[in-house]
């Protein structure tokens, strides 16, 4: 079978097509708009904060953390209760803590007995020195009634939970902070510098009771 071949002018350049105005380039534009909305809101969804779901979560983990104190005889209210267990998520998510690690220090600490006192006279749920407690309170603003304030449970976990993030600071690291809070950060400290083996017992039972709650 045999083409023809096209006919091709040679003499000048082909002749230029004039270019219709019809509208179909005003409609390419808005389609592209359109395409880059709809990809800009898809794009954007996956961004935005879910405020609704932190809200929830955030509901759901006061509400297990109010379940572990009505397990123990805290020798506190039921209003109480409930205030308490909304500071310990508020206090813990404010020092970057999990909430369960601080329910963790308490149980080992008091059993959660507000009016816990050990033989060494630290008080409260989370069993703080008397001189400590005063330091402490002084440097959050906190007045400072002695007794008072150390068994007022609230106040208590408050400068608590900011005494271990402060000796979280110091010592940078989990074991060695978690310990100088139950031994005492001169006792630790000292510990180091003679380089001699720190007691890890304390950091090990915590464990065994965050695990099993």
């Amino acid at each position: 079978m045999e083409f023809n071949e096209p006919n091709i002018r040679t003499g000048h350049p082909p002749h230029s097509i004039p270019y219709k105005k019809n509208g179909l380039f005003p409609c390419r534009i808005l389609l592209k708009v359109a395409i880059f909305i709809i990809i800009f809101i898809f794009v954007l969804s996956f961004n935005l904060p879910h405020f609704n779901t932190g809200f929830n979560s955030r509901k759901q983990t006061i509400q297990e953390i109010l379940a572990v104190l009505e397990r123990h005889q805290t020798g506190l209210a039921n209003v109480t209760k409930e205030e308490l267990a909304e500071v310990i998520y508020e206090e813990a998510t404010r020092y970057n803590h999990d909430p369960k690690f601080i329910l963790a220090v308490i149980a080992i600490e008091s059993e959660f007995h507000n009016w816990s006192v050990s033989e060494k006279g630290a008080k409260g749920l989370m069993q703080i020195l008397p001189y400590v407690a005063q330091s402490i309170a002084q440097e959050l603003g906190i007045e400072w009634s002695g007794d008072r304030t150390l068994f007022n449970p609230i106040l208590n976990i408050r400068m608590g939970i900011y005494y271990l993030s402060r000796l979280l600071l110091d010592f940078d690291d989990l074991e060695l902070a978690v310990t100088a809070y139950n031994y005492g950060p001169t006792y630790v400290k000292g510990l180091i510098e003679r380089k001699e083996r720190v007691p890890l017992h304390y950091y090990r039972r915590l464990l065994t009771v965050y695990q099993g709650l």
